[in-house]
């Protein structure tokens, strides 16, 4: 945390202060506000996910106001979401006993609710010994053992105008996002410079978290409209069992997956990848499955064939995208699979007594080549075995090299647990939980979309 410094000039006894001195100390008092606001500031634009802009804004407050614990309740008020209650000092059980207290006995509840006399800062300096609050503020606080507090509204600019009516009143229920409330130890209050100081950041910080409240919307609907494009339901076909992960990035990238039943009880698996994000990506992602799913019911025995009609459709219609495709034609009853890759990273064959890789021939992804050709692969999973289909995005999340990515997949598909190797859905958790880094800091690729497709033969 950065510490607000407080000057105060030291009295000297008898002699009066010279009002240069104290125009100087005034001025250097400033400049120190000022460069703690500018450090603050810098701290708060650097994060680039809603949940660090939120921890970091709680810090730096509880900095400004010299606090040790507080919580922030985002709570935007067009109802979007989404919401987050986080807490700084504070276990979720204390958290939890917080929000016990009737949402209309604190200030931030009614500031959130709207009432017209909580959008300004509010200051409760002895909370035990005011006797005008709700008897549950004074016993969860004696419980934590919080003496004051220091609420602070976040809004967006237009949401700034205290008491405005009419349209300004509209603009305002739109601006709000949340509130932060500082606690402290011991009865206090801070002071009014603090209060100036917290409340510039907090108008900064709020600009910022719509920034990105509505990256994070932006997000969520990319994945949705991406789940839409995707199976709702797999196909159960006799002698093979069905399950697909996927696991979104922020940018919403073009992977997806499709199994579709076709004829003499046969089964069509497809997996692949479009170069790029966002709803450029999501279109071709939609166009590629589409036609995939057409040309296999034409001619699905002959993956070679389905991947070359596949090619002249990305040129026809993403003329200037590039993407990966890998097309399966398995008959279950016979456990054979006939599978043509387009620049795609292999599957892998796991069970009790083998983990390899299925060796398929070097292939240039789709759109690279004037003509795409390569030939096809036909191998025989052994009973109780699953096939796994994934894409590129799970080699390059776990931030190795390809060759030690390759690895780390292979090691997590063999270390699967007996008991987990009768269920497709099972073997793929494990090697997502195996595969990508588990404290979550895949930031190397923190774009990349992860599908798997995993196929169990019986």
């Amino acid at each position: 945390m950065v510490p607000v410094s407080t000057h105060t000039a030291a009295p000297t006894e008898g002699i009066p202060s010279a009002p240069g001195a104290f125009i100087q100390d005034r001025l250097a008092g400033w400049v120190s506000d000022l460069t703690t606001l500018h450090e603050l500031t810098e701290r708060l634009a650097g994060t680039s996910t809603l949940d660090s802009a939120l921890h970091e804004l709680l810090v730096a407050g509880a900095a400004l106001v010299g606090a040790a614990r507080g919580l922030l309740v985002l709570e935007p008020a067009d109802g979007r979401g989404p919401s987050r209650t986080i807490g700084l000092g504070l276990s979720h059980a204390e958290l939890g006993h917080i929000e016990t207290v009737p949402r209309s006995a604190t200030a931030y509840g009614r500031f959130l609710d709207g009432l017209p006399d909580t959008g300004t800062p509010l200051a409760s300096p002895d909370i035990l010994g005011d006797p005008g609050l709700d008897p549950g503020c004074r016993e969860v606080a004696a419980r934590l053992g919080y003496a004051a507090s220091y609420t602070q509204p976040l809004a967006t600019g237009a949401a700034e105008a205290a008491g405005a009516t009419g349209p300004d009143a509209t603009a305002r229920t739109t601006g709000r996002l949340g509130a932060a409330v500082w606690l402290y130890d011991e009865p206090a209050e801070p002071l009014e410079r603090q209060c100036h100081l917290v409340g510039v950041y907090a108008r900064y910080a709020a600009e910022h978290l719509a920034r990105l409240l509505e990256l994070e919307r932006a997000r969520a609907d990319a994945v949705a409209v991406a789940e839409e494009l995707l199976p709702s339901r797999l196909p159960r076909i006799p002698g093979v069992r069905l399950a697909a992960r996927r696991r979104a990035g922020p940018g919403a990238g073009g992977d997806w997956y499709d199994a579709l039943p076709l004829p003499d009880n046969a089964l069509g698996l497809a997996i692949g990848s479009v170069g790029g994000s966002g709803p450029a990506a999501l279109a071709a992602m939609g166009r590629l499955r589409a036609g995939l799913r057409a040309y296999a019911v034409m001619e699905g025995e002959d993956p070679v064939a389905v991947l070359s009609d596949l090619e002249l459709l990305l040129r026809m219609t993403e003329p200037s995208a590039a993407a990966t495709a890998l097309y399966a034609y398995c008959e279950p009853d016979r456990r054979t699979i006939v599978l043509a890759g387009a620049g795609h990273t292999p599957p892998l064959v796991t069970g009790e007594r083998r983990t390899e890789f299925v060796e398929t021939t070097l292939s240039a992804p789709l759109g690279m080549l004037s003509c795409w050709e390569a030939p096809s692969v036909e191998f025989t999973p052994r009973p109780g075995e699953t096939v796994l289909f994934y894409t590129d995005g799970l080699l390059r999340r776990t931030g190795d090299t390809r060759d030690r990515a390759f690895a780390r997949l292979h090691a997590a598909a063999a270390g699967v647990p007996k008991v987990l190797r009768q269920d497709p859905g099972a073997v793929a958790d494990h090697v997502l939980r195996t595969v990508l880094p588990a404290d979550g800091t895949d930031r190397s690729a923190a774009t990349e979309d992860v599908a798997v497709l995993a196929a169990r033969f019986d």
